[in-house]
């Protein structure tokens, strides 16, 4: 066990919160305001009817679980592993995390703009989509639950987590609710505003926090940064290899066309949401330390 320092912690998490924060606006920029990045995403989306009817039934199933009254529940249930641990900050932390990252994307969603460039031509009247709620809602609870599990539960949380939320980010893909942009913007926002809680929380408990190096979960974060290395070079692969024969309109492209771009868009909502978990995960124990004071 060992004193924490402040400085390093929160300057990484500033770092982190902003490098997110830069990435979703990156996202927004190219794949909503752009006709290129509109095509791209539409290619993906359009992808999704190959193959849909084997996926309907387990997208079905993992997106009608997430719901408001899903989110109250899982926010209930966070708070008391926090204060079973005697952690009454972090429990007013983590539940504010999740209600704010929730509101962020509810504010960009309805506040954003998706202009009409004459790509995606059958949802021009849905508006705008981006970031996804239905991926904020999945990628907040993992989170949340990563920083209020025990240590020795930790590993296992975020690596099951991240399959969790890919599997609800990929699933509204699948079923045409959401663009890929859409899911990964919201797995980012959802990671800026963790690196924020943690930032708050490595703040209020200053040098009094106790860590244990034993605390960090070392296997797990490599797992994850190595699958999401493996994840996202296959989908900038794909988006290559799309971006290179693609053309409008997109419903009139071929399988294998539609096909990669698809896996492609998948591939890269993994990688992110890897990457994302991953990050929060190496931080856990600094940001929740072994104990205060």
């Amino acid at each position: 066990m060992r004193e924490a320092g402040v400085t390093l912690p929160a300057a990484w998490l500033v770092l982190l919160g902003l490098v997110e924060a830069v990435s979703v606006a990156g996202l927004w920029w190219f794949f909503v305001r752009g006709a290129r990045g509109q095509l791209l995403d539409t290619v993906a989306l359009e992808g999704n009817a190959i193959g849909q009817d084997r996926v309907d039934g387990l997208a079905n199933t993992v997106l009608n679980a997430i719901s408001v009254a899903s989110l109250a529940v899982a926010m209930v249930v966070a708070g008391v592993i926090a204060l079973a641990r005697g952690r009454v900050l972090l429990t007013l932390v983590v539940t504010a995390f999740v209600a704010t990252a929730n509101l962020v994307t509810q504010v960009l969603k309805h506040g954003l703009d998706r202009p009409d460039l004459g790509v995606d031509l059958e949802r021009v009247y849905a508006g705008n989509s981006f970031p996804s709620g239905h991926a904020t809602v999945a990628m907040s609870v993992v989170i949340a639950l990563v920083l209020v599990v025990p240590p020795r539960l930790r590993g296992v949380t975020a690596v099951v987590g991240a399959l969790y939320a890919t599997t609800a980010g990929v699933a509204t893909m699948s079923l045409g609710w959401h663009r890929p942009s859409d899911v990964a913007g919201a797995v980012l926002v959802v990671g800026g505003c963790a690196a924020l809680a943690g930032l708050l929380l490595v703040l209020a408990q200053g040098r009094d926090a106790r860590v244990k190096t034993d605390d960090a979960r070392p296997l797990a974060v490599a797992l994850l940064m190595i699958a999401s290395a493996v994840l996202l070079a296959a989908a900038a692969v794909a988006l290559w290899w799309v971006d290179r024969v693609a053309t409008p309109p997109a419903d009139e492209l071929g399988r294998r066309t539609l096909l990669t771009a698809y896996v492609g868009a998948a591939a890269g909502i993994a990688g992110i949401t890897s990457a994302v978990t991953a990050l929060t995960l190496a931080a856990t124990h600094r940001v929740v330390p072994w104990r205060t004071g």
